[in-house]
């Protein structure tokens, strides 16, 4: 009997050693300098993506306290972080990769550059996540399906992907609550554990019974079709409800011919980050009926859509029409960061700040994070484990609707200001 046991044990070992996170395997490579980092940093999952990415964007990898910066460079490479002198960078050898181990204060975030022959190769920013971003004992995960196309006739001839990924103990039976996060592809395999996390971190909350077990929708954009290869943009960025009756009637059509899920827009909550953002917050402000919960990460509310000549508005009328038009029972976080874009569509920053003033003038149930981000998920990812909290919190299964108010702490907040950091007054 002792020797079956000791059989199936060893059995099982290889299957219990290929559970390490990928991002934990990583870090301690690099931290023993194993021979074996080059093929850990060269090796892909199979939506083609490695831990980290090294050109630049999604160019660090972190756990706990450590933080793997690593770039491909012919030339030798160095690090700038946070503002600090350059630091040079470690080849691994036998390739061009280059690397460096570092110990960084959590529960913020970091920028970084990479430089090489005197000229930057990269750069952007990276969270130090809150323990609810990683594994914790005992805690059950969750389901990812497998990817589905659809092809759209709201958007003629439009071909996209979605996954689903249901918490453990969502109410399948019955039906479930949902949560809809567009640009889905970078939740998924490794893209999830470079930028939110959103698997793990849910996992955690329900487990916590911060959040209720959910259905999570994963939506990439399309391509394709009548309008334009790239269709990112053209869905999430046009101020109109096209995109919130594709997802009704068309992808969540199909996502209900394999899940139950609950139809109330009391249990129904969507996200996104960037064009993801605008995206989310029109298709509650369209479609109050089926979603009152938005989570909006640096949100585009810029005039990347704007069409004078076919008479539609960009992004930037968001704020206006939530001053001006009759209020609606939503519930919206926000974040943004000081540093986020500025180009020829708009602010970013301004933007974001106008829209939480006006969800303040209207009364709204909402939260605006706003820090020194750049253009980047790092904030978000960052908050997740709050703004998930936030977002569903007071949720009661029992319940089909809520009339959202104004917390008592913001209400007795001043309006956000602007002011200039950067320049003199005069």
């Amino acid at each position: 009997m002792t020797r079956r046991i000791l059989l199936i044990a060893l059995l099982c070992l290889p299957a219990l050693i290929a559970q390490i996170n990928p991002v934990q395997e990583l870090i301690e490579a690099a931290r023993a300098d194993s021979p074996k980092l080059g093929e850990l940093l060269t090796r892909k999952d199979s939506f083609g993506y490695r831990i980290p990415e090294m050109a630049g964007r999604d160019g660090v990898a972190v756990w706990g306290q450590e933080f793997l910066f690593a770039v491909e460079s012919a030339a030798d490479a160095t690090v700038v972080i946070d503002g600090e002198p350059a630091v040079a960078m470690k080849r691994v050898a036998g390739t061009n990769y280059w690397y460096l181990l570092r110990m960084l204060r959590l529960g913020t975030t970091h920028q970084y550059h990479y430089f090489a022959n005197g000229r930057e190769i990269g750069g952007y920013q990276v969270a130090g996540y809150n323990p609810d971003s990683y594994p914790q004992p005992g805690v059950p995960h969750g389901k990812l399906s497998d990817r589905k196309t659809l092809v759209s006739k709201v958007y003629p001839g439009m071909s996209s992907n979605y996954w689903v990924y249901v918490n453990a103990g969502a109410d399948l039976m019955n039906g479930a609550p949902l949560m809809v996060w567009q640009d889905g592809e970078t939740i998924v395999g490794n893209q999830d554990w470079m930028r939110l996390r959103l698997q793990n971190v849910s996992d955690n909350l329900v487990a916590q019974k911060k959040i209720p077990p959910m259905i999570h929708v994963l939506i990439q954009p399309g391509t394709g079709g009548q309008e334009a290869q790239a269709m990112r943009s053209i869905e999430y960025d046009s101020v109109s409800d096209r995109y919130g009756k594709y997802l009704l009637d068309e992808v969540l059509a199909d996502v209900e011919k394999t899940y139950k899920i609950r139809k109330d827009a009391y249990s129904r909550a969507i996200a996104g980050a960037s064009s993801g953002a605008i995206c989310a917050m029109n298709v509650a402000w369209y479609y109050p009926d089926q979603f009152s919960r938005v989570l909006s990460h640096i949100g585009s509310y810029t005039a990347l859509q704007w069409h004078p000549e076919r008479n539609e508005d960009g992004g930037y009328i968001v704020a206006l029409k939530v001053r001006r038009d009759t209020k609606k029972n939503l519930r919206v976080w926000m974040s943004d960061g000081s540093d986020d874009q500025e180009a020829g569509s708009g602010s970013w920053p301004l933007n974001n700040i106008q829209l939480a003033n006006s969800l303040k003038l209207k009364g709204y149930d909402f939260h605006f994070r706003f820090g020194v981000s750049l253009h980047s998920i790092a904030q978000g990812a960052l908050d997740l484990p709050e703004s998930l909290t936030w977002l569903w919190r007071d949720y009661d299964p029992a319940k089909t609707q809520q009339t959202y108010q104004t917390e008592e702490t913001e209400r007795a907040k001043p309006m956000f200001r602007v002011s200039i950091t950067n320049r003199d007054a005069w």
